[in-house]
């Protein structure tokens, strides 16, 4: 399957499909777009005066592609996921429910681990040091009860845009606002690997809330983050970020999301890499031991 991120935000039109194609019908009369339904791994619409039909919806779910629905803002805000993701789901959500505290405390330390790690290498792309980030890395315990993650953190917003006065947050000035966009993508892309391996995206390793449909999704996520932080100091370092996100900013994010990456010695897409590491999650609850592996996804070239 090919990794397509699609993004239909300035162009608005009526969306259906045809012979396994998503065709995309311009209301502006301009001639019509095709895309395979299974090269799609997402679909984000934010252009608000966009049609979808109902085959094509029952189509996306068939063929697990996410489809992502943004708000006034521009920003996502609901996620279509697959209702039916693998043949023996009923077993691996059951394991999934019944994992032990122990057990998920362990995973909880791999996922920290990652974070941080991926974190430190993008600093010493960036910025040429670690600023102890690595150190914080292999500080992390079980559960991590330390809060090595916040220490992390703290550390590193500070220096990730080269300047002290940044503040993350989801409602701060941009480039936050890019951040969020990036973050919101991922988070589906994870969302559908879950899904595919059978297990359900609201039941979470560390991450738990009554209303959070996707815990399981925000703990898998954690290391992959740097990939979208990556991007978006590069658009702050050529003075592009803006007060709104435009399409041409979407797409670099989007494509940040589709680069090829090296994992257990393969170069494979960012949805093939987490697909196996949530099927890999799948056998750890049904056999009740096992760990995570995370791939290095912060490139060394500059």
């Amino acid at each position: 399957m090919n990794n397509c991120l699609i993004d239909i935000s300035e162009a608005s039109g009526y969306l259906h499909t045809k012979n396994r194609q998503l065709i995309i019908q311009f209301k502006d009369e301009s001639p019509p777009a095709s895309v395979p339904i299974e090269d799609i791994t997402a679909l984000v619409i934010s252009s608000p005066d966009t049609i979808y039909s109902h085959q094509l919806l029952s189509a996306l779910s068939e063929s697990g592609v996410c489809l992502i629905v943004c708000g006034r803002n521009r920003l996502p805000n609901g996620i279509l996921l697959p209702i039916q993701g693998h043949s023996t789901q009923t077993e691996r959500l059951k394991a999934q429910a019944e994992a032990k505290l122990p057990l998920k405390k362990q995973l909880w330390k791999s996922i920290v681990q990652a974070k941080i790690t991926n974190q430190a290498h993008l600093l010493k792309k960036l910025r040429g040091d670690d600023f102890g980030l690595l150190y914080l890395s292999n500080k992390v315990r079980s559960g991590d009860p330390d809060n090595k993650e916040g220490q992390a953190a703290k550390i590193y917003w500070s220096n990730l845009f080269n300047t002290f006065s940044f503040t993350r947050g989801r409602n701060e000035p941009p480039p936050n606002n890019y951040l969020n966009y990036g973050y919101a993508v991922l988070r589906a892309i994870v969302a559908r690997a879950i899904c595919t391996s059978g297990l359900h995206p609201s039941l979470g390793i560390h991450h738990h809330n009554r209303y959070n449909f996707f815990c399981l999704a925000d703990d898998i996520m954690e290391p992959f983050r740097p990939i979208v932080d990556e991007e978006v100091v590069q658009l702050v370092r050529k003075n592009k970020i803006e007060l709104s996100l435009n399409s041409e900013h979407k797409k670099q994010l989007l494509q940040a999301l589709t680069k090829s990456f090296v994992f257990n010695g393969e170069t494979r897409t960012l949805f093939d890499i987490i697909s196996r590491i949530t099927s890999n999650l799948a056998q750890i609850f049904l056999a009740g031991k096992g760990t995570f592996c995370f791939p290095n996804i912060i490139s060394k070239r500059k």
